[in-house]
């Protein structure tokens, strides 16, 4: 982070010069980020643009960029216009590779030198990445702060350093469905949902070997984590009344197993096929392809929260895990100013308007939340319904998604027995025990 710092800093009086210049072009400061506290001011220019001074001595930069594989085509072309952004400089290459969040952290931490200089990953990663020490430091910090939600800056900060530019607001799951099958108040409960599906002919999908998503059967039941224990490592979860989650657990699977055939445990990736080809009422997806859904039901599409589900008698609302995506720059980056000044670039107002408009990704940005592209969305308006009712997706430990995902496979399998209350104690117990290595 030094080395980039350097660099940024032998640019910033140059940068000053141009202050309250550029026609009337709206303009945003932003920190250094430097570690001795330094309160000097980068002007970042309206579109996330710096004055080419701040690439110091970079010149005949070559690149790498991991996107979502969805988001490719539209990283691209966003990488050309940043390119024509900066005339004066020579890009060799800026070469975009398909690369999903979740496996990003992990990739990078295999080998540092020969991964991406820019990469986009989802929240829970952030941690093992810092530790590791191959993630940088967010150099225009003040920016990121100024223009994104607290929640999402929150999240990204560790120790007091920002260490990533926060790209989407909306990584979690909602209910999308087929409104011919399920109609608006059906999809307000799992059990309304399951009997529309099952009358039409209908299956729903949930996927219950993901531990992404069966981690719901649990939060929902009480279970939620909170942390790390003192070690830093070893997943702490919230105290909660074993009864309640065991009955939880119990209310799943018994619908899982009353409607057997329509409930379904398959990969998030058939959801939008299973529309296409009329075989599918409802599922639970997430908003990365929204596009696929809406393109398989057109004027049929239906989205809503997570539905509640009937426990002791009570409708109890599904608790879902939610998190956000970033953008962090590579700690082994050659090229570290060029790679901070593209990284807030694809996470400036801009750029993240052209996700949510082509993508249907949740910004991060206000002012983009504001827009109507974002307001007039029932997919990140449910998604932003969800998120009050979700863990949030950091300070997770990698031992979490296994078991939970256990959990969900051994809820729907046919041997179980739903009214098997002792049996679901002692699942849980395991589950737990798992995810905090104590097995």
């Amino acid at each position: 982070m030094k080395k980039i710092l350097a660099v940024l800093l032998a640019g910033m009086m140059a940068v000053t010069a141009f202050a309250g210049c550029g026609g009337g072009q709206k303009t945003e400061s932003s920190g250094s980020g430097s570690e001795s506290g330094d309160s000097t001011k980068v002007e970042v220019k309206e579109g996330a643009i710096v004055d080419e001074s701040v690439f110091g001595d970079e010149n005949n930069i070559t690149l790498k960029v991991w996107a979502p594989d969805k988001a490719v085509k539209l990283v691209q072309q966003q990488v050309e216009e940043f390119k024509k952004a900066y005339p004066n400089k020579t890009f060799t290459k800026i070469e975009v590779v398909a690369q999903g969040e979740g496996d990003a952290g992990t990739q990078l931490l295999n080998d540092a030198s020969v991964a991406a200089d820019v990469f986009s990953f989802a929240s829970d990663q952030l941690n093992k990445l810092v530790d590791a020490k191959v993630i940088a430091e967010v150099a225009f910090t003040d920016y990121a702060k100024e223009t994104n939600v607290e929640e999402t800056i929150t999240a990204g900060t560790i120790k007091d350093k920002l260490y990533a530019y926060p790209e989407t607001n909306d990584n979690g799951y909602y209910l999308v469905y087929d409104k011919t099958v399920v109609s608006e108040e059906q999809a307000k409960t799992l059990e309304g949902v399951l009997e529309a599906c099952k009358a039409k002919g209908k299956k729903f999908i949930f996927n219950c070997g993901d531990g992404f998503y069966a981690c719901t059967f649990a939060f929902t039941g009480g279970v939620k984590i909170d942390g790390f224990e003192e070690d830093g490592t070893t997943q702490k979860f919230t105290q909660y009344d074993e009864a309640t989650a065991v009955a939880t657990l119990q209310a799943f699977s018994k619908l899982m197993h009353d409607y057997k055939g329509t409930f379904t445990s398959l990969d998030v990736a058939q959801i939008s096929s299973g529309f296409s080809t009329g075989t599918l009422g409802a599922g639970v997806d997430g908003s990365w392809n929204t596009k696929a859904d809406q393109d398989a039901l057109k004027d049929n599409f239906g989205a809503a929260k997570l539905p509640t589900i009937k426990v002791n008698g009570t409708d109890t609302q599904m608790i879902s895990m939610f998190g956000y995506k970033y953008i962090g720059v590579n700690a082994a980056s050659k090229f570290p100013a060029a790679s901070q000044i593209l990284a807030l670039y694809l996470s400036g107002e801009k750029c993240q308007k052209e996700r949510a408009e082509q993508l249907g990704w949740g910004p991060s940005n206000k002012k983009v939340q504001e827009d109507p592209v974002v307001t007039g969305s029932p997919v990140l308006q449910a998604i932003m319904q969800q998120s009050k009712n979700a863990c949030v997706q950091v300070n997770i430990a990698p031992t979490l998604w296994s078991p939970m995902g256990n959990l969900g496979n051994k809820m729907i399998a046919d041997q179980t027995k739903p009214d098997d209350a002792e049996y679901f104690k002692k699942l849980l117990k395991e589950t737990i025990e798992n995810i905090q290595d104590k097995g």
